[in-house]
């Protein structure tokens, strides 16, 4: 008989928090040290807190005898993307009050706050509260931020693709008070029956678990890089019918294990409006229950259902349900980017994409984005929509608002931001350095060098207005998403980068690795040439992604277990 496998260390820590307290309240309430225990830094991330030192200031403090320079990030959960104007000013104070002043957009759609110090995190926090903004969830094993397709414009679909994202979220929320108790000073309540977490239990999840629900054409939330995800279904009045299903996609891999691996979502079925949320709830239990436990490598759903195959999954899906799903719907994904400049739906309400670098929202004399996104709050009586691409709408603008609105944007030089090239108009970074602790090499401070190299060859070639997504991440985990671009770039070591090409346009197709450690001073010349034999070859309509999959660069890529194989890559040199 075999012996049976050693949970993760993590898993007896949830244990042991008391349902996610552990000793976070006294160690945040200790003033000798800027940080927290290792124990209590896994804790605080199901709070959507991490802690982060300044990396480009390590070296100089340990010269100095000082601990790294600590503080912490916040993500803030914002089902959706849909925040108030009320909402938009709040955290903008907040981020000139209590962080570094910038406001970060993220690709699930979340704000996220960096550098954060220790003795502010409870006050900020409670500032959050003050408009019913929080940070519960926003981390740690448990279900993340719910994305959905920020364009209410196209179709009534939206407005009810919202609602299910913020009832899903509610639904699956950890429902002890820990969240409350520590930071927001309620009184913990004294009962002789022991809390329950009824979806969770103690143990939660066995690692994150990430939802998002789009409507076609536009695959902008990336369905396949979730856990979970809902395919709106429209008839041809473009009212909601219901919702295909897909289980299973996620974008960590680790450098060097090829028992890791990227991996797209199944779409396994169909289910009608009033079900969305029970199935999304018997999901997350089927992946509590048969999640590994024993290797957080591997214990994300996309393993689970590799393990045992997508039928398996839908077979105990049903019985979970108590009822089987339908059969998968007729649908169709375009395109996975962002639909920028001005747009009005059958209202006569407007709305405007703006297109914002890196997601980061901070004043710079040639574009003082912040300050101007500031002013337009305070007159402001529609909302603001984050998008999954880290980009922003101020949407639901009415008729008498919008020359108000215009003249500000053009003061404040914002009217414009989309007037980019494509290539950088479908571009993603995730932050890397100087703060995350797992970035092997820069992203969003580099990338936006890289497509400016590139754009000289792409201008050379006629292609200014052709969108080809190109996504960097300062490591593998993926959370820009890179193992869905046409051209991805992924951290090995400083300056060096991963290249990938071949994902699909509208992300049904992963990319496999071109070249191995190309040196940041190569990219422009690895991909010159490529680049210009698909100007010179393309067949009409062609993408990027599909072009260099014909010519023979590398070849197509759907199934994860594939991704690391048929690879002919070679180390470029520097």
């Amino acid at each position: 008989m075999s012996e049976e496998k050693k949970l993760s260390a993590n898993e007896y820590l949830k244990i042991e928090s008391n349902y996610l307290r552990g000793t976070l309240a006294e160690e945040l309430a200790d003033t000798s040290t800027g940080g927290i225990s290792e124990g209590a830094g896994q804790m605080i991330k199901f709070h959507g807190c991490y802690v982060q030192d300044d990396r480009d200031l390590r070296a100089s403090r340990r010269q100095h005898k000082l601990e790294k320079a600590y503080s912490f990030l916040m993500r803030v959960r914002i089902p959706g993307g849909v925040v108030s104007p009320k909402q938009w000013l709040q955290m903008d104070w907040i981020s000139e009050n209590f962080a570094n002043h910038t406001l970060k957009l993220t690709t699930r759609q979340a704000f996220q706050l960096h550098g954060v110090i220790k003795t502010q995190l409870k006050r900020t926090i409670q500032e959050m509260d003050k408009v019913a903004l929080d940070c519960i969830a926003a981390c740690g094993d448990v279900n993340r931020n719910v994305m959905c397709n920020p364009n209410p414009h196209l179709s009534e679909t939206h407005a009810e693709t919202v609602k299910l994202a913020r009832d899903i979220s509610e639904h699956l929320l950890p429902q002890g008070g820990a969240y409350h108790e520590i930071f927001l000073d309620q009184e913990k309540v004294i009962s002789s029956e022991e809390v329950v977490e009824p979806i969770y239990g103690k143990t939660y999840l066995p690692r994150k678990f990430k939802i998002a629900i789009a409507v076609p054409p536009s695959n902008d939330v990336d369905i396949h890089a979730n856990d979970l995800s809902f395919i709106a279904v429209q008839d041809e009045n473009n009212k909601l019918l219901g919702y295909n299903v897909a289980v299973g996609g996620g974008m960590g891999m680790t450098h060097g294990v090829e028992a890791t691996y990227p991996r797209l979502a199944d779409i396994i079925g169909f289910v009608t409006p009033d079900k969305a949320v029970d199935v999304a709830e018997k999901v997350v239990l089927v992946q509590r229950d048969f999640g590994d436990r024993t290797d957080r490598k591997h214990s994300r759903l996309k393993y689970t259902i590799d393990d045992r195959s997508a039928d398996w999954f839908l077979k105990t899906l049903n019985e979970y349900l108590g009822y089987d799903l339908e059969p998968v719907r007729e649908f169709e994904f375009t395109t996975n980017g962002d639909n920028f400049g001005w747009h009005e739906d059958e209202r006569g309400m407007f709305h405007l994409n703006l297109f914002i670098q890196g997601g980061r929202v901070v004043d710079s004399p040639a574009f003082p984005i912040k300050t101007g996104l500031r002013e337009i709050a305070k007159i402001h009586d529609g909302e603001f929509r984050l998008t999954a691409n880290q980009n922003l709408a101020i949407s639901n603008i009415s008729p008498e608002k919008r020359p108000e609105i215009e003249k500000l944007l053009e003061e404040y030089k914002i009217l414009k931001s989309h007037e980019r090239s494509a290539l950088r108009l479908h571009s993603i970074a995730c932050v890397a350095l100087p703060t995350c602790g797992l970035a092997l090499a820069e992203a969003e401070r580099y990338l936006p060098d890289v497509i400016t190299e590139l754009e000289e060859v792409v201008e050379e070639c006629g292609l200014r207005h052709d969108a080809i997504t190109i996504r960097m991440t300062g490591c593998p985990n993926g959370c820009g998403r890179p193992f869905l671009a046409e051209i991805g770039f992924v951290g090995r070591g400083p300056d060096k980068y991963n290249m990938y090409l071949g994902g699909g346009h509208a992300g049904h197709r992963l990319n496999k690795l071109y070249r191995e450690s190309v040196p940041g001073s190569e990219i422009k010349n690895v991909l010159r040439p490529i680049i210009e034999d698909y100007a010179k070859s393309r067949e009409e309509g062609e993408k990027f992604g599909d072009f260099v999959i014909r010519a023979g660069y590398v070849a197509a890529t759907v199934n994860g277990k594939d991704f690391h194989k048929n690879v002919k890559t070679e180390v470029v040199a520097s």
